[in-house]
């Protein structure tokens, strides 16, 4: 899907932009991921990599005193969040930049922790982790949740459908190496509950599909977009024990 297409920008926030969240996740994941990071500066320099309208970007300004630098590369995401900075008062420590993560243009050894959230699949985990790995100081924290192979033995039906939309995926494991392999301290990590993916996802998802089908009737991408989004929950209420998104937590070593 061309998602500088006018029809299909109009489409994904239709869907996206009124969700609680563009992706599985959860306040409370957040704080979980949050609280494995050991000590940070006083007042820390974030980047927060596809902050979609910055549901876990709003709970990193409670947890922590610094300055939090959010980037998408959508208009009508960046615009919602700027909205709750807005009308929180944070606008002088939550600052939005729209940027390709392929293509961010920040200093290396800038933040003291750079945070995504189901989104670092884009640049391919690992290209993510080295890159990540450059814009950290020395002792700076990486925290990722990643769509993991939780099981040697997935079902088929999963895997099929895994094989056309993620064939990158890899184990926990697999990850876990990764970040070693990459230059990481490996600080902690867990698997996301059913509740992340339901209560501010699909469950939501599943309320709008009707009135947008209706809306979108003769606009193929947008019928192909919904029919994705109900394959999509469909295997995941058959397989979910298989699969899911891991949070890691992971340091900079400072030498």
């Amino acid at each position: 899907m061309d998602i500088e297409n006018d029809v299909v920008k109009a489409v994904m926030e239709d869907l996206y932009g009124v969700l609680p969240r563009q992706g599985p996740g959860s306040p409370a994941c957040t704080r979980r991921a949050f609280s494995l990071l050991g000590a940070l500066p006083e007042r820390p320099l974030v980047l927060d990599v596809g902050c979609g309208t910055g549901a876990q970007t709003m709970e990193l300004v409670r947890l922590t005193p610094g300055h939090i630098v959010a980037l998408d590369v959508f208009d009508w995401a960046l615009d919602r969040l700027s909205e709750q900075v807005v009308a929180q008062g944070l606008a002088g420590r939550v600052h939005t930049t729209k940027q390709s993560m392929a293509e961010m243009d920040f200093r290396e050894e800038t933040f003291d922790l750079v945070w995504s959230e189901g989104a670092l699949y884009i640049m391919g985990f690992e290209n993510a982790l080295k890159t990540c790995r450059r814009l950290l100081k020395p002792g700076g924290c990486l925290a990722a949740s990643e769509l993991c192979w939780l099981t040697d033995d997935a079902p088929q039906e999963a895997r099929d459908f895994f094989a056309a939309e993620y064939p990158e995926m890899k184990t926990v494991e697999d990850n876990a190496q990764l970040f070693s392999d990459c230059g990481y301290e490996l600080l902690g990590h867990f698997t996301e509950p059913a509740c992340a993916w339901w209560d501010d996802y699909y469950t939501p998802i599943r309320k709008l599909l009707p009135a947008l089908r209706t809306k979108y009737a003769g606009v193929p991408d947008a019928l192909a977009l919904f029919d994705a989004c109900d394959a999509e929950m469909a295997v995941h209420e058959k397989h979910s024990s298989s699969y899911g998104y891991e949070f890691f937590v992971a340091r900079r070593p400072l030498h």
